[in-house]
């Protein structure tokens, strides 16, 4: 019933994405506090387990199915808050179990009324936790408003500090040109789970412009690009995902549930591993924008410009235009023009924090870092004119290389230098062990 739910929330993230556009970190906090409002409703009916946010409710004695029901409740009343348009969609879920969606059972002795309490005491724990969800932090203004008042030091035509993030110029699938504002630039702000603070594990400074390690940096995206092979063009397009994305921490629910099936897992093994699994990728997503707020860090998009221009490089051109050469201010990533680069500052490479801790997570779950998934993959798909594509396979062998070659995607693709991929991991591996920590102490451990 756990995966069953999981399935119900990537549908409802990729939803979400489609009708709002991406929104990693919005998406993440959803998937964080759905799977916790599910662990809080199974934890009634464990001995040992410890609620993260229900309170004052008896332990009990309890069925599979009775577990099933509590579960199913709190994951309903969860989405249907977090995921407020696709309630008529989770509605016709709860039919599909045989389960009556109009049920607001206050009892606490049933399990509808420990899923349905579960699920209320999550949503009213978080609300003002600074995700500004409903508008709370900026009266008068509509959710997810930024509320810190921050401004991009360049302009999208004036770059006049090439360590510093500018937005860019993207074409809508209208043929029309704008530029993205930065999304949540706040989020460093929202009360993390099981971190003390956002800046806990800040990473140190990145390199600056004028230094070695950035021009060698630079160049490697440039030569990087100039050979991508039909396999590393699959691993960009996998790991940046394509239409009805779900998003990094949707992404590692996807592999979490590969883990499901090899592992042949039971109810409480799953809803154990999904609430340590998203709650990681909640907080990693934190701690990410904490150093991206903080360095307002520049994009290869921009430094490939700065350092190459004026000269002749190799690089993709665009769509139906291919590898060519062109003038180092003409550079840009591997992606269509509706996304051309992640609206918001590079240092550290969100992709690497995310899976850098979601796969540490589950290998200290599992005690094992094998993982040996494959994948089949059309190389081009979601960039290229069809007559580009190839069936590939993409092999994933253990979580370790995953997150790995997540990692080293955002540098193929154009949108990282090696540096924001490389302390994005190492920061997401500390957000693991401390989610661990936090896992065992509410599993009774």
């Amino acid at each position: 019933m756990a995966y069953y739910w999981g399935k119900v929330a990537l549908e409802a993230t990729a939803r979400d994405t489609e009708r709002f556009l991406p929104r990693p970190t919005i998406t993440s906090r959803y998937l964080g506090l759905i799977f916790t409002a599910v662990f809080d409703a199974w934890a009634t009916y464990d001995e040992k387990a410890k609620p993260v946010y229900l309170e004052n409710i008896p332990k009990r004695e309890g069925s599979l199915r009775d577990k099933e029901i509590a579960i199913s409740y709190a994951a309903y009343y969860a989405m249907k808050e977090y995921y407020f348009s696709d309630s008529l969609y989770f509605k016709e879920r709860m039919k599909d179990l045989g389960l009556d969606p109009e049920v607001k059972d206050l009892d606490q002795g049933s399990p509808a009324g420990v899923g349905y309490l579960a699920a209320k005491a999550v949503i009213e724990s978080r609300k003002g936790d600074g995700a500004n969800q409903y508008g709370e932090e900026a009266e008068g203004n509509p959710p997810y408003f930024d509320y810190t008042g921050y401004q991009p030091v360049n302009s999208v035509d004036d770059n006049s500090d090439i360590n510093r993030w500018q937005p860019k110029y993207f074409i809508s699938l209208e043929g029309e040109r704008y530029a993205p504002g930065c999304l949540t630039p706040y989020w460093q702000e929202v009360e993390p789970m099981t971190l003390e603070s956002a800046d806990q594990f800040r990473s140190p400074p990145p390199p600056l412009y004028g230094s070695e390690q950035l021009q060698k940096e630079v160049e490697e995206v440039v030569a990087m690009q100039a050979n991508l092979t039909v396999e590393q063009k699959a691993l960009v397009e996998f790991m940046r995902d394509g239409p009805k994305s779900v998003q990094q921490a949707g992404h590692w629910l996807v592999f979490a549930q590969e883990i499901s099936k090899m592992d042949e897992h039971d109810l409480d093994e799953d809803v154990k591993m999904y609430f340590l699994n998203q709650i990681t990728a909640m907080d990693a997503f934190i701690a990410s924008w904490d150093s991206k707020m903080h360095y307002d860090y520049a994009r290869p998009y921009a430094l490939v410009h700065e350092y190459f221009k004026g000269k002749t490089i190799d690089g993709w051109a665009g769509y139906e235009q291919g590898w060519t050469q062109m003038k180092g201010e003409q550079w840009r990533p591997y992606s269509p023009d509706s996304f051309l680069c992640p609206p918001f500052p590079s240092y550290v490479s969100g992709h690497s924090t995310v899976s850098g801790a979601c796969a540490e997570a589950l290998r200290l779950y599992r005690g094992s870092d094998t993982f040996e998934v494959r994948v089949p993959f059309v190389a081009g798909s979601y960039t290229e004119p069809e007559s580009e594509w190839k069936e590939v396979e993409l092999y994933f062998p253990t979580l370790t290389e995953t997150a790995n070659m997540a990692g080293i995607s955002r540098v193929l693709g154009g949108y990282h230098i090696q540096a924001d991929n490389l302390e994005g991991l190492a920061l997401g591996r500390n957000v693991a062990h401390q989610a661990f920590e936090f896992y065992k102490e509410h599993i009774g451990e």
